[in-house]
Parts: C-alpha cells; sequence; structure tokens
C-alpha cells in the first residue's frame, strides 16, 4: 500500500514533484504559496520599491509556478528557482514601468551607509541638517536608479536584499567571480558619485582616492 504522503510535512521537492505529476493537486500548491508567499513578497518589494507592482510580481509569480511547475529540473534548490522567477518578473515590471528605484539610507549596504552618515555628520549642528539628508538620501536613489541594469541588480540582490555571492550569482545567471565583479563595479560608481556631491556640497575639491 502506497504511503500517503502528508502536505505540511512534505519537502519543497515533493510537492514541486506532486504538482508536476498534477496541476489540480490544489494542496502542493497552496503548500508552496504558504511556504513561499512572504519571501516571494520581500524580494520582489525590494527590487520593484512599489507595493502595487509588488503584488503583479506576485500573482505573475505564482501563475508561472502552477503552469510551468514541470519546468523545474532539480539542479538547484527549489527556492533559487523560484528566486529566479521573483527577478525577472519583478525587472520585467521595472522595464515596463520605467520606475526608478527608491532605497533609504538605513537599507543601503552598511560600507556606504557609513560613508554618508560621516560625510554627513559635520552638519549636525546646522538647521537644515535634515534636509541635508533628505537631499542626499534622494541622490542616492537616483545614483543606484542611474546604474546600468547589469550592476544595478546585481547590487540591489546582494547588498540591499542581502543575498550571498552564491544565491545572486543563481538568480542572475552569473559566475560568482561575475558577481563580484559586478558588485565591486557598482559599489565604486556609487561611492564615487557621493563623493562628488559631498565636494560639491561642501566646497571641498580635493580630487577623489
Amino acid at each position: 500500500m502506497k504511503k500517503k504522503i502528508i502536505i505540511p510535512e512534505a519537502t519543497d521537492l515533493v510537492l514541486v514533484g506532486l504538482l508536476q505529476q498534477n496541476k489540480k493537486n490544489k494542496e502542493a500548491f497552496e503548500e508552496l504559496i504558504k511556504r513561499y508567499e512572504s519571501k516571494v513578497h520581500n524580494l520582489s518589494m525590494r527590487l520593484t520599491r512599489n507595493a502595487e507592482d509588488t503584488e503583479e510580481v506576485m500573482q505573475d509569480v505564482f501563475v508561472t509556478l502552477y503552469n510551468k511547475a514541470h519546468l523545474f529540473r532539480g539542479q538547484s534548490a527549489f527556492s533559487s528557482w523560484l528566486y529566479r522567477i521573483v527577478a525577472n518578473a519583478a525587472f520585467m515590471k521595472l522595464r515596463k514601468r520605467k520606475q526608478s528605484v527608491a532605497i533609504s539610507l538605513e537599507e543601503l549596504a552598511p560600507h556606504i551607509r557609513q560613508q554618508c552618515l560621516e560625510q554627513t555628520n559635520p552638519m549636525k549642528d546646522r538647521q537644515d541638517y535634515l534636509a541635508i539628508t533628505r537631499e542626499l538620501s534622494k541622490t542616492l536613489e537616483d545614483a543606484i536608479s542611474r546604474l546600468p541594469k547589469q550592476y544595478r541588480s546585481v547590487f540591489m540582490l546582494r547588498d540591499v536584499d542581502g543575498l550571498s555571492n552564491e544565491e545572486t550569482g543563481q538568480l542572475l545567471k552569473l559566475t560568482i567571480p561575475a558577481v563580484k565583479s559586478r558588485l565591486h563595479r557598482s559599489r565604486t560608481m556609487l561611492q564615487r558619485r557621493l563623493k562628488s556631491y559631498y565636494q560639491e556640497f561642501t566646497g571641498n575639491y580635493k580630487s577623489a582616492a
């Protein structure tokens, strides 16, 4: 007698296998949604920075999962395969809307954020400190949105969403050396733009290191 599969206790691979065998296996599909809904939402929001876009991306992702589960070959973790679908759907949404990616100071990578704080600290005693901080934040958002797509996507996934080099490489189909190279390049471009902005604001025009 075939052992009955207990859906809540089944592994991701088992659930996907059930969905591949029978699209109408609503229990398996709903369990996968339950496990990954918040993660898909968080990644979508990080990439699109827009609640409406995030909801649409989530719908697209789970429709894709339902209709194309057969495309999952098990060559990587199910989560990596699903996150790649999320990233593709989010980037497609951004291309359609031509929407800038808004990043707050708190969400920036520690080394970028520290540079911002170090640069604005001398201004703390000034009444317009908050205005300056807002202006810097806007400059950061603009700088990130102007990064070339291949660098912006790596920066977003690594330094904003906190994914590892391996996970980022799987999502974007890049080698780890390529991820590291693009991440370094994106950080360099952002730091250069920030330093240029600070020099312009303070009148300190020493050459950038």
